[in-house]
């Protein structure tokens, strides 16, 4: 067999999607010259459309791609919009009413935006998804990257919120990537977020109450204050069991670089309550979706060996 003899064309122009490199040209014997006198178009530099028509959603999608991995390492993916859109996202616009594509690559990577492409850089690459046979970035980092070209205070909204109630991801993940994208300096943007983590708490109290029904642990006393009596205010816990002395938290703060001031504060009432005798369970809100089980078995043992304690200081608890 002669491996020199060009591989045909014409299963490739009746296949999907009918896109191709011109190196992947060459490889079938059509020289660049060639590719000109076709009615094809190059829709990219570089990028072929195997027909005269315009391209559909998906032949887009795939010379977006083909564009970005040329003398790349298969680390391209689709991310942004058009990652959500694949995502199935409805506060998101549908494939052919997106106007740019978004494609994430290393930033060490020498690539323009060209076109209907737009690259984004990652200094460090998250690990792709495969949704519909492509690579796409995960949730929150498309989420982050869409938010980087919209000024419109709802649709940001509506992305933050679909990403956290459909169970796409947790509110810290989404933060962090706005974080690292610098993106918390537009007011639209941290008003969206703060709206994101009231639902993101609103939906991890429901889980935790759901947790506590359901796996028959004792009532506690929900979302209260803790003081002493005539003294100082101590702080407010999601839930207190006061014969037993413990208390629980909900961490719904964004995971920071270093210390901020909320986790200074949060670590000071730890420490006053735990000399009180009290003992303080931290939750994620993630740990309450992913392990309910898990967690009613720490607040069982918690409550249980507290039973052995000496018993805490009187505390006066005030609802919050």
């Amino acid at each position: 067999m002669n491996h020199d003899t060009p591989l045909p064309l014409a299963h490739l122009t009746g296949s999907r999607p009918r896109v191709l490199t011109l190196a992947q040209l060459r490889e079938h014997g059509v020289s660049a010259s060639d590719a000109a006198e076709r009615p094809w178009r190059q829709v990219l530099p570089g990028i072929f459309l195997l027909h005269p028509g315009p391209a559909t959603s998906e032949e887009r999608l795939h010379a977006a791609l083909l564009y970005a991995e040329r003398r790349g390492n298969g680390e391209a993916m689709i991310t942004g919009l058009a990652a959500l859109a694949l995502y199935r996202f409805s506060s998101a616009p549908a494939l052919p009413g997106i106007s740019h594509i978004d494609v994430l690559v290393p930033g060490t990577r020498r690539l323009r935006s060209t076109g209907d492409v737009r690259i984004v850089r990652a200094h460090v690459p998250p690990r792709s998804q495969e949704v519909t046979g492509l690579p796409v970035a995960p949730v929150a980092r498309a989420v982050a990257d869409a938010v980087a070209q919209l000024a419109d205070a709802g649709t940001v909204r509506r992305l933050l919120s679909e990403a956290v109630r459909g169970g796409h991801c947790e509110p810290a993940a989404v933060v962090r990537e706005l974080t690292v994208a610098r993106l918390l300096n537009r007011p639209h943007v941290v008003d969206a977020v703060e709206s994101l983590l009231a639902e993101g708490r609103a939906i991890a109290e429901d889980r935790l109450y759901r947790i506590v029904r359901g796996f028959e642990l004792p009532e506690p006393v929900w979302n209260v204050d803790l003081r002493l009596p005539g003294g100082p205010h101590l702080g407010g816990v999601d839930a207190f069991w006061p014969e037993q002395g413990v208390a629980l938290e909900i961490d719904t703060r964004a995971p920071r670089q270093g210390e901020d001031e909320q986790w200074s504060e949060c670590v000071r009432k730890r420490e006053t309550l735990e000399r009180l005798g009290i003992t303080v369970l931290h939750v994620t809100p993630r740990k309450l979706r992913d392990w309910p089980e898990q967690q009613a078995a720490v607040v069982r043992t918690a409550l249980t060996a507290a039973a052995d304690d000496e018993p805490a200081a009187y505390l006066v608890v005030l609802p919050r």
